[in-house]
């Protein structure tokens, strides 16, 4: 019987996905340390627990190694402890030091974390990625960006999913960006070239320090440009040809910047950029699955359970590789106009026609609601088939028909 701790500071239904997967393991003795009160978890889920602690702040280390504890004295033993948000995984490295258990430990999540870190490694192991500065103040940037030249991209070392990210292309918007941003000594911010080409994704799943599987994305636009273009709708596509020899560069790159960064048991989420030279350039790393419903994207290429073969790898180090069936593509539908809710849907009954037999899951937008503001949109259709060309061709029909109008 393993005995293991989910660190999962709030209910939301993409973290309960990851939850299930664990809790759904033979011979798992599962508990939650959580932010959210366990009044709030979906009854059925609630039923397949053998502990509860409620911290005041799930993402404070401190706060995890009490909770933790407290958890594992309700479960009689400790053997993992897990969680897969991008916020957790130093405190998460943290509590695994302080109490002995197995799993990455603090430092070697700061190598994922901290983006200016990540760059260091990845530079000093010869992984191609953009030039970088960590900045405490304004003349640190500027000096930089003469260095450089423009455009730079201006962010948070320890940001996620493009948030507080500004692509900046003069003085002037540089100015704005770090008044905006307020570096200093304690909050300094990442300051790096701006790369230019087509922005894809390399997933790859761990066991130990071996890369034992991989699978690419391919996204348009980049998820940058979507934030600063509110009309655009976002598409992400998994192909289905990822073994084709046009992917042996990044699968190589990949690998060598994942044992750069001391990668252990898990999913990791690689951004990168295929410039137009066909050269590559790493963006980022996460040491955690990959967000923006990419998990479900994997699951449907594969025809498999992606969110328990997760759970399964963190707690037993296990991983079966599955067989690649199909391409899958999500388009995230975003409000558009002016006003504070969302009023109308265009264009449903039209996309149900051209594409409907291609939908395996989808979200709508509600009417009425406020609209979010993230590139993830206000709801999704995610589409599959065996051909990635008809996938293709039917995300990009999809975003032209449907049109979310705020009022």
């Amino acid at each position: 019987m393993r005995h293991v701790v989910f660190c999962v500071p709030f209910f939301r239904e993409a973290s309960l996905r990851f939850v299930k997967g664990v809790a759904a393991l033979p011979d798992v003795r599962l508990a939650l340390v959580t932010q959210d009160p366990r009044t709030a978890l979906p009854p059925d889920l609630d039923r397949q627990l053998a502990g509860h602690w409620q911290v005041k702040d799930g993402l404070d280390g401190e706060a995890l190694v009490e909770g933790v504890r407290g958890a594992a004295r309700q479960l009689g033993g400790l053997d993992r402890v897990v969680g897969m948000l991008e916020q957790l995984q130093v405190p998460l490295g943290y509590v695994r030091d302080r109490l002995g258990v197995e799993g990455m430990g603090e430092q070697v999540a700061r190598n994922f974390r901290d983006k200016a870190r990540m760059k260091d490694v990845l530079r000093a192991a010869g992984v191609p990625c953009a030039r970088h500065r960590l900045c405490t103040n304004f003349d640190e940037a500027r000096s930089f960006v003469a260095l450089v030249g423009y455009p730079v991209v201006v962010k948070p070392p320890a940001g996620a999913g493009a948030k507080a990210t500004f692509r900046v292309g003069d003085a002037r918007a540089l100015e704005d960006a770090l008044r905006a941003l307020a570096p200093s000594p304690d909050r300094p911010l990442q300051v790096e070239e701006f790369v230019v080409g087509k922005e894809h994704s390399f997933d790859a799943v761990n066991v130990g320090s071996r890369t034992v599987w991989h699978s690419l994305t391919r996204y348009e636009p980049t998820p940058l440009h979507v934030l600063e273009t509110p009309w655009i709708q976002w598409t992400v596509l998994v192909p289905r040809e990822i073994d084709h020899p046009q992917w042996n560069d990044i699968r190589a790159v990949g690998t060598k910047a994942l044992s750069a960064l001391g990668m252990t048991s898990g999913v990791s989420h690689m951004e990168w950029f295929r410039r137009a030279d066909g050269s590559v350039a790493v963006s980022e790393v996460g040491a955690r699955p990959p967000g923006a419903h990419i998990c479900s994207l994997h699951s449907y290429a594969h025809d498999f359970d992606m969110y328990g073969a997760w759970g399964r790898l963190v707690v037993t180090d296990e991983f079966t590789a599955p067989e690649r069936r199909f391409a899958a593509g999500c388009a995230y539908l975003r409000a558009q106009g002016q006003g504070r809710t969302i009023k109308a849907i265009h264009g449903i009954e039209q996309a149900q026609r051209e594409v409907g037999e291609l939908v395996v899951e989808a979200r709508l937008p509600q009417v009425g609601a406020e609209p979010t503001g993230t590139y993830e949109g206000d709801g999704y259709v995610i589409l599959r088939h065996a051909s990635t060309e008809v996938v293709e061709r039917a995300l990009r029909r999809l975003v032209t028909l449907v049109r979310v109008e705020l009022g």
